[in-house]
């Protein structure tokens, strides 16, 4: 951060701070808020101190929506403009459309959820079930509701967001028999022409929305096809590697019950050894006794044989 009347805009200085604390994990994001607010003081920027100080500690599935806010950027405006055309698509397609796109909608919001936790386990922190499902309602509200949509796009969410329940997550609107609209009263014959061209102009914006939106399941669904694949691939690392493991741990187990028996056997032949040097010089001294004891005799037997002076 620069100082107040330094070149550069401490705003944007601010603002960057914000958004890198909010990717900091939250078990460290206190530490961290106060080491920049501490920053933010030492350089005079009272006002932006103020700020960072006033941030609130994010959810775990929160910081994981934001993580993945930061770290896809493309998927991130494919999703919100998706957004923007399903709620667009909600209000004027039939029941039988409802559905279809609902069912397309879970397919992204699966594959988006999947990223995330896969974001936040590379940052160190397990998603749970739990703060997954948070996360997958954080993603169906932006789908479902503008205002969700604007907070989430900030990067910034302290927890997670509810969708509204005037958007379903996954039924569409019972069909019933349908009713003729009021007959509208006669426009002016100079005003008919227009309003018909801005009724076609409505349709085709609303049905270029519908392609894009379309086209942007399909690449969520073909995203999340390789994503399970990738997982179904981890896991059969996974299983692997736990085989190779137990395998490992037997060859330890049987090479460390195979240095023990090696021990003992070094124990009893060193016993053996030690009882055979015994005897040997128990046998050594008997030698040296015998011989002593033969030589004495035989001087015996020569002072007894000279002859008497």
């Amino acid at each position: 951060m620069q100082r107040k009347g330094g070149t550069g805009g401490a705003g944007h200085d601010v603002e960057t701070v914000l958004d890198e604390l909010y990717t900091t994990p939250p078990s460290d994001f206190v530490a961290r808020r106060e080491e920049l607010a501490a920053e933010a003081r030492a350089a005079d920027l009272v006002d932006e101190a103020r700020r960072i100080h006033a941030a609130r500690r994010p959810t775990l599935a929160a910081w994981a929506a934001n993580l993945l806010l930061r770290a896809q950027p493309e998927e991130r405006k494919s999703f919100l403009e998706l957004g923007r055309a399903l709620r667009e698509a909600y209000r004027t397609l039939d029941s039988d459309g409802i559905k279809g796109l609902s069912e397309q909608r879970r397919s992204i919001v699966s594959v988006l959820t999947l990223q995330a936790a896969r974001l936040a386990g590379e940052a160190g922190h397990r998603l749970s079930d739990t703060a997954q499902q948070d996360v997958a309602a954080t993603l169906r509200a932006v789908l479902a509701d503008q205002d969700a949509a604007d907070q989430w796009a900030t990067g910034r969410l302290e927890s997670g967001l509810d969708p509204p329940s005037a958007f379903p997550s996954g039924t569409a609107p019972a069909a019933g028999p349908a009713r003729k609209p009021p007959r509208p009263a006669a426009a002016p014959p100079s005003s008919r022409p227009r309003a018909k061209d801005e009724l076609a102009e409505s349709r085709r914006r609303r049905q270029v929305e519908l392609t894009q939106a379309k086209r942007t399941a399909k690449a969520a669904a073909r995203s999340l096809g390789k994503q399970r694949a990738a997982q179904a691939e981890a896991d059969t690392v996974l299983q692997q590697a736990r085989d190779q493991h137990e395998q490992a741990r037997r060859q330890v187990a049987a090479a460390e019950q195979q240095l023990q028996q090696a021990r003992e056997e070094l124990q009893r032949t060193a016993d053996q050894e030690q009882e055979a040097k015994d005897r040997r010089q128990a046998a050594a001294d008997a030698l040296d006794a015998a011989e002593q004891e033969a030589r004495e005799a035989e001087q015996e037997v020569e002072r007894l044989a000279a002859p008497v002076e």
